[in-house]
């Protein structure tokens, strides 16, 4: 059995967080989170020009690939994944965003928001190259497994988090947000478009019955069934950002420590512009995991 995410890792001071000292903040709105993390400043055509440049005047060609490493604290087990120059195209050229932007962006709000203290404790990330629907289609009980194992690996879930899954409908298709809370055995449903969870009946099926056989196992009582909330997000005002915006719901709920979502908590929609910002001033420039400076 793997450790737990972000356990026994010091801060940056070379001593351990209280958890008492990671409070909610209650009542607060999330857009204020961007307030807490510093950006470049800039329109989107001046940033998107920014990023194809450095991208550009790095040393990996067409086609070439570079390894990023994840480790255990980030998606419950250490592995390695792959990005690529084409990769990043889908910033500068504001396309859909795959999976290695999507995972590389996580392994990113780990290393600068969580790292060393209790939020490992709060919030943990599920891999969306193993949970999707082209995966459920194909088999449901092998990816129910796939979440059970890794509700498993972050220890007994008996005090409130939440487990963020950026789920993606298959073949490239819409990116949505589903955050599990297993203690409180809330769902919530976060989604650029308008619509609920009901428009994916089989991912939804599955995470109920990974959830339920997850607390089965742990002889865990069931004392009312799983809730699902949707919450009122930001809405995207083309058929491309929706990668963007998922990735803006988890950072703002990180920054400010929430583990209750209320039901209406964004009031701007700055998905985009705030995401491609943040990684043309902070990921590419100063993390030398992705290698493209």
């Amino acid at each position: 059995m793997l450790k737990k995410a972000g356990k026994d890792i010091p801060t940056k001071s070379g001593t351990k967080t209280n958890p008492k000292s990671q409070k909610e903040v209650p009542g607060q709105m999330l857009d204020k989170a961007s307030k807490e993390i510093p950006t470049t400043s800039g329109t989107k055509s001046q940033i998107m020009m920014r990023l194809e440049k450095m991208v550009e005047e790095s040393d990996i060609m067409h086609g070439a690939i570079r390894s990023v490493d994840m480790d255990e604290g980030v998606f419950g087990i250490a592995h390695s994944e792959l990005i690529a120059k084409e990769d990043m195209q889908q910033l500068f050229e504001h396309e859909e965003l795959g999976i290695a932007v999507i995972h590389t962006y996580i392994r990113y709000m780990y290393d600068t928001l969580m790292r060393g203290t209790e939020l490992c404790n709060r919030f943990n990330f599920i891999a969306a190259s193993r949970i999707n629907t082209t995966f459920i289609t194909k088999n449901p009980t092998s990816v129910m497994n796939e979440l059970v194992d890794r509700f498993m690996v972050a220890g007994d879930n008996t005090t409130p988090s939440l487990y963020f899954l950026p789920f993606n409908s298959g073949n490239g298709g819409h990116w949505v947000l589903v955050a599990m809370d297993l203690s409180r055995l809330m769902v919530y449903y976060l989604d650029s478009l308008p619509g609920n969870w009901s428009k994916y009946p089989s991912m939804k099926k599955t995470v109920d019955a990974a959830i339920l056989k997850f607390r089965s196992k742990k002889n865990y009582r069931n004392r009312k069934d799983i809730t699902w909330v949707r919450v009122q997000c930001p809405q995207q005002n083309n058929s491309i950002d929706c990668g963007f915006f998922v990735l803006r719901f988890m950072r703002d709920i990180i920054a400010l420590n929430r583990i209750d979502i209320p039901k209406m908590v964004w009031n701007n929609n700055l998905g985009f512009i705030l995401i491609l910002s943040d990684i043309s001033s902070n990921l590419l420039l100063n993390h030398e995991y992705v290698l493209f400076s």
